[in-house]
């Protein structure tokens, strides 16, 4: 039984909660994601909980602001020309307040919500979208494998669930 341990690639489902038990997000209507474990690219307390774990185990665990996207920071509005947002959902036409959408920045993609839109500008508030709020993770670990030489050079999961090159 391998079980999950840094350079390995994980794939899982979760359900993602608020404080109230509101649902956020799952991932259990689609394929599992994926990551590659020990490289920084999950929540560290979330990837520390699967340390150790193995296909068929499951477990939830509820997260402070501090231990996942942080507390929210007041003053974190800003103007940015709308052309670098990025995902704007399904079936909408302009973006809307409220909405979640992608900025590419220096640290690579980000989150932000749109606080405010017009023809060529937007207020954004780049906290992110779940900043100050106490989340749980439901989790279901669905498979484990050693990660590939490219994989751990580029220092992401390739193929479905990962990175699609």
């Amino acid at each position: 039984m391998t079980v999950i341990a840094d350079d390995k690639v994980i794939q899982f489902h979760y359900s993602l909660n608020d404080a109230d038990g509101n649902p956020i997000e799952t991932s259990r209507d689609g394929e599992p994601m994926a990551y590659l474990h020990g490289h920084n690219n999950m929540i560290p307390a979330l990837e520390a909980a699967m340390t150790g774990k193995a296909v068929g185990d499951s477990f939830s665990i509820t997260l402070a602001p501090a231990d996942s996207y942080g507390e929210r920071e007041e003053g974190r509005q800003q103007r940015v020309p709308i052309k670098h947002l990025q995902g704007l959902p399904k079936g909408a036409r302009q973006w809307q307040p409220g909405m979640v959408a992608m900025v590419q920045t220096d640290q690579g993609a980000r989150q932000v919500t749109v606080i405010k839109a017009s023809k060529f500008m937007v207020t954004i508030d780049t906290n992110h979208p779940l900043a100050g709020k106490t989340l749980t993770y439901d989790v279901e670990i669905v498979a484990v494998r050693d990660a590939s030489d490219e994989e751990i050079a580029h220092g992401h999961a390739h193929g479905i669930g990962g990175h699609q090159h």
